[in-house]
């Protein structure tokens, strides 16, 4: 289950049926769950906690330090959850004393080959980063997110739940839930209805959801005026909360 050509420090801490694949290197501050199974030539380095039944594949460097000239090699930390598939040449960084101090990976998330999560990026839960999807420092991405491949998030932006991104997508702006979009500069192209619909959302609720969209993108009202707009609409539709909250935190300007 772990092939002798693998180098773990004796500090490490690894459950008793973690695998690891030959010319592996795990340091001395990780600890990874039961069932998580590591690849040949991955390296696993700084303070790195890794969950239960997480598949890592092959050239993955996870808990390297962040790639900030800030940084003055303090014990900052890599977490990530559960069940999640790592797959090839993926690079996760640690944090930075300037933020957290976390880089954190939820759980049930499928990260594909070439994906960068950078110092503090804050990833939830069952969301799918496509191949060569590229997280700046400082950034948030809310559970059920798709972000479609080679696309580029800026350092600080935040990410809703339930959003879709085209090929080649650039975000320099806060993208809010449940909206699709696409392009440089990217641009929203309605809502996720379909990604809603396969996650259980009922019609009312898909359909208020779409009311919403068209308060903050096609009735030329401004944002002030459209957030308190979506606000009384909440009211009767408690779908909109999370669009309500990312609406009232977001501090770069929301992609419209």
């Amino acid at each position: 289950m772990r092939h002798p050509t693998a180098l773990i420090h004796p500090n490490a801490r690894l459950a008793d049926d973690v695998e690891v694949g030959a010319y592996s290197i795990i340091g001395e501050h990780v600890e990874i769950g039961a069932g998580t199974v590591i690849g040949p030539h991955v390296v696993i380095n700084g303070h790195t906690r890794i969950g239960q039944h997480n598949r890592i594949f092959q050239f993955c460097s996870l808990g390297e330090i962040p790639q900030d000239k800030k940084y003055a090699n303090e014990p900052t930390r890599l977490e990530i959850g559960d069940h999640n598939t790592i797959r090839e040449s993926c690079t996760f960084n640690t944090g930075t004393v300037q933020d957290v101090g976390v880089t954190r990976m939820g759980s049930h998330n499928w990260i594909m080959a070439y994906v960068h999560v950078a110092h503090d990026c804050q990833v939830g839960n069952h969301t799918i980063l496509a191949n060569c999807t590229q997280l700046a420092g400082h950034v948030e991405i809310g559970d059920y997110a798709i972000l479609g491949g080679f696309t580029g998030v800026h350092q600080f932006v935040k990410v809703g739940a339930h959003v879709i991104t085209g090929v080649s997508t650039v975000l320099l702006q806060d993208l809010p839930p449940y909206v699709l979009a696409s392009g440089n500069p990217c641009a929203p192209h309605g809502i996720n209805a379909e990604g809603l619909k396969r996650r259980g959302f009922s019609s009312a609720s898909i359909m208020a959801i779409k009311r919403a969209y068209k308060t903050l993108y096609k009735s030329g009202l401004s944002f002030d005026d459209a957030k308190s707009a979506i606000q009384s609409q909440q009211a009767e539709s408690p779908e909109l909360q999370p669009l309500v909250d990312f609406l009232a935190i977001s501090q770069r300007g929301i992609v419209r």
